[in-house]
């Protein structure tokens, strides 16, 4: 069930599940050889059981004792941690409170109660270079303009032969009702159906606005620059002005909803509120809280913690106006996945702002999503085969299974549940 529980205040979600549910069926080719796969994404990533306490200050953590800020934080730095401590403290109540109430809602429902099924196995690991391959094709030739408008260009042809494809300069499509696996640039991905993707940075984005859609969804998770990740070197970072570089309004229909995914550092979130949506034309409509849990349901972090918080903010807005309400403060718990910059999807979630038949556009993505476009220097990067669970399978068991489960879910037996 890849929506727990749905209530007032939020959501419960199981990640793991809500990718699974565009990967069946799944078929490979291989030499013109077409197999059937049982293909998932492996729940091993998403087994957090333990909070990251620091056993030696949990008593003043907990406690939110402001000493510790005082002692963590160079003189020039107090006043930038007092401000986040007075955003945290006004917010505070309703993640607690609000994710008490939903974890103890989704308990009875047998989630983040502990229990798990999978073997501890460890975890895949998959160097990436996706993003130096991006920098590489900045030497390429621009593809002309009348090429771009051509439009997308199929990944797989309906005899299974994979076209000669350029990733870098055109959007590549997954017009398939399947996932596919296929070999890309020498490894292997699993693509989910009705996708669209292109492999890029900033200085290869045209394709995506000669693309020709207009999007009713648009979700970024942008590389905000910040001290851990400069250390960790685990991605490239981006300056915020840079940000308003995104052709937004080439890009969103009318009334198009803007996700945006934002650290807990106060600047950024000034910035999207204050310089980067008034720039786009986009009004902030409200602000959304992840909240990230354990398998037993307590935060990963403390609380109060002056270092890292247990959740992370979305701020929502709207290109042009729209009639269809957005809540503020809503909360979305999971258990995060165990691989960085991992986002749960929120596909489901922001369904009833959007309706069904959205467009919907991920920017910095580094995964797909079944009838989604996705964008980004590592857009395949979850896609890669080390993370998902490949089973060869009896195509007519596997028909007969997708029968049963569609009817167990048109039934009811797949539903939410609600408070």
């Amino acid at each position: 069930m890849s929506v727990v529980l749905h209530g007032s205040l939020g959501w419960v979600l199981d990640s793991c599940s809500l990718i699974d549910r565009g990967y069946s069926p799944c078929i490979r080719w291989r030499e013109n050889q077409k197999s059937a796969l049982k293909c998932s994404f492996k729940r091993q990533c998403f087994q957090v059981f333990k909070s990251y306490y620091n056993e030696n200050n949990r008593a003043d953590v907990d406690t939110g004792n402001t000493e510790v800020l005082k002692k963590t934080c160079k003189p020039s730095k107090v006043n930038a941690a007092a401000f986040s401590q007075v955003m945290h403290e006004s917010i505070k109540s309703v993640i607690l409170e609000g994710t008490k109430y939903l974890v103890d809602s989704a308990q009875p429902l047998g989630y983040l109660n502990g229990q798990t099924n999978v073997d501890k196995e460890p975890l895949p690991s998959q160097e990436c270079n996706l993003a130096a391959l991006c920098e590489m094709a900045k030497d390429l030739p621009l593809v002309e303009d009348e090429e771009q408008e051509r439009g997308a260009q199929l990944l797989v042809g309906e005899d299974g032969c994979m076209s000669h494809v350029d990733l870098f300069s055109q959007v590549t499509e997954n017009k398939a009702d399947w996932a596919t696996v296929v070999t890309v640039m020498g490894e292997e991905y699993v693509i989910p159906p009705h996708t669209a993707f292109l492999l890029s940075d900033f200085t290869r984005i045209q394709p995506l606005v000669h693309y020709g859609t207009r999007f009713d969804l648009i979700v970024m998770d942008p590389p905000w620059e910040n001290k851990s990740v400069k250390r960790s070197r685990r991605y490239g970072s981006l300056p915020s002005s840079q940000l308003k570089r995104l052709p937004i309004p080439l890009l969103a229909s009318p009334n198009c909803l803007v996700v945006t995914w934002v650290t807990n550092r106060p600047s950024h979130l000034r910035f999207v509120r204050d310089e980067l949506y008034p720039h786009w034309g986009v009004e902030v409509v409200a602000e959304w809280f992840w909240v990230k849990v354990t398998t037993f349901g307590q935060f990963v972090f403390p609380l109060d913690s002056p270092h890292k918080k247990p959740y992370e903010v979305l701020v929502l807005g709207r290109y042009q106006t729209s009639e269809v309400p957005v809540e503020d403060q809503r909360l979305i718990v999971s258990v995060p996945s165990a691989l960085h910059s991992q986002k749960p999807s929120l596909s489901e979630v922001l369904k009833p702002y959007i309706g069904a038949d959205a467009k919907c556009l991920e920017l910095f993505a580094r995964s797909l999503q079944p009838g989604w476009t996705s964008w980004g220097n590592e857009v395949l990067k979850f896609q890669h085969v080390s993370y998902f669970n490949l089973t060869p399978v009896d195509e007519k068991a596997e028909a007969e299974d997708d029968c049963t489960a569609k009817e167990k879910q048109a039934q009811g037996f797949d539903s939410p549940g609600k408070t």
